[in-house]
């Protein structure tokens, strides 16, 4: 296993153990399985493991498999706080103490606070004393490290990165979303800060593993022949800026596998050629790709707080991912926030078309984003989320 560091020099393994999807058994997860697989990567040098509050069991069943096999002192737990769901301040205290009892731990590792969306967002959990009570937690040791993961867009992620004094961050990244999400952009200005970068969705879900015929018969003729999901690591691997790319794996093979991979890859890698492979699989995964947007954000910023290049992404994503992954991203980007950014809020007022350089008819465009995915499913999620995130 190859190790990159993190703000502190700690090393942190290059392959982190994400532990949303233990399998499911009778009653609740798998446990026998799951610790099988949580050993084999721990044997194989994996020593980040990433859960969160709201991950059904998950909190729980690591805590337990560490605990019995004495090796919560090998490992890095990094967990959530789940802020959409405080009402008051006692509320941190009262979640994090769950999540110790849960983990069977004095101290987490990494604490993240979960899906932050934006500045506005930020500045409730401060009205909400959120500040001092981090650095109570580090100063007593209970809290190591505090970071933020996130989905959205560059412009609001570069944003957050300056709002707070974060030792890390978590994003979306992969080779389909090098300009989409917070993508490269907000990795390198990450980077720059000084932070470490740890990658979730490294394989956009399983799309990058379950890919079109056409895609696969690219690989299939390349002279270097790798599987689709260690094209997709090694993508992520190559680049310094990484310092964590985590898997949900649910087999053992699947982790020795993963494991293999991030002990043999390097960073610069990739030749030129490795990269005009995966730009032809990324134009055959794109086949059905709706508005040509490359997410250079030329276009930004809208008058009205529409995010332009995150509605096209999901757009898109409605048509190579399917109805409900497309509508998940279209409600993460526009609505997961106070001030909305949906396709409803443009007024056609054409300033984005003047600046797009792949002449794209964005008033239009939106449109059709707004009749896709502004129906009555979109109008009840809008009304009952704010009922569990106060904002």
């Amino acid at each position: 296993m190859q190790y990159r560091s993190d703000r502190y020099q700690n090393a942190i393994s290059l392959l982190g153990f994400g532990c949303m999807r233990f399998t499911q058994g009778v009653g609740g997860i798998d446990l026998k399985k799951a610790e099988s697989e949580i050993l084999t990567a721990i044997q194989n040098g994996v020593n980040y493991f990433d859960t969160a509050y709201v991950y059904p069991g998950s909190e729980a069943a690591l805590g337990e498999i560490l605990q019995r096999n004495n090796l919560r002192g090998k490992v890095n737990i990094a967990t959530k706080l789940p802020h959409y769901m405080l009402k008051k301040p006692g509320d941190m205290e009262r979640f994090f103490s769950e999540e110790l009892k849960r983990l069977q731990t004095d101290h987490v590792d990494y604490y993240l606070m979960h899906m932050l969306t934006d500045c506005k967002t930020w500045d409730r959990l401060k009205e909400l004393g959120v500040e001092d009570w981090l650095t109570e937690k580090k100063a007593s040791g209970a809290i190591r490290q505090v970071g933020f993961s996130y989905h959205g867009n560059s412009d609001m992620f570069c944003q957050l990165l300056d709002a707070y004094d974060w030792d890390f961050c978590q994003i979306q990244y992969n080779y389909l979303d090098e300009h989409s999400q917070a993508g490269v952009t907000g990795l390198k200005r990450a980077a720059e800060k000084g932070l470490p970068v740890i990658i979730m969705e490294p394989l956009r879900g399983g799309k990058l593993v379950k890919l079109p015929q056409k895609a696969l018969k690219e690989m299939e003729k390349y002279p270097v022949q790798r599987t689709p999901a260690e094209w997709s690591f090694r993508w992520l691997f190559n680049q310094p800026e990484v310092t964590c790319v985590l898997s949900g794996m649910n087999s053992v093979e699947m982790v020795e596998e993963n494991c293999r991979v991030a002990s043999s890859a390097r960073i610069d890698d990739f030749t030129e050629q490795d990269f005009e492979l995966i730009e032809r699989v990324k134009k055959e995964i794109n086949a059905n790709m709706k508005v040509g947007c490359t997410g250079c954000r030329y276009c930004m910023p809208c008058p009205r707080g529409v995010d332009i290049p995150g509605i096209f992404a999901a757009y898109n994503r409605r048509f190579s991912d399917g109805k409900f992954r497309g509508l998940a991203d279209y409600f993460m980007c526009t609505s997961l926030r106070k001030d909305t950014t949906e396709a409803s809020k443009c007024v056609k007022c054409g300033k984005c078309e003047t600046h797009c350089p792949q002449g794209i008819d964005i008033r239009n465009q939106l449109e059709n984003a707004k009749k896709t995915f502004e129906g009555p499913l979109y109008h009840i999620g809008r009304k009952v989320f704010p009922l569990f995130m106060k904002y």
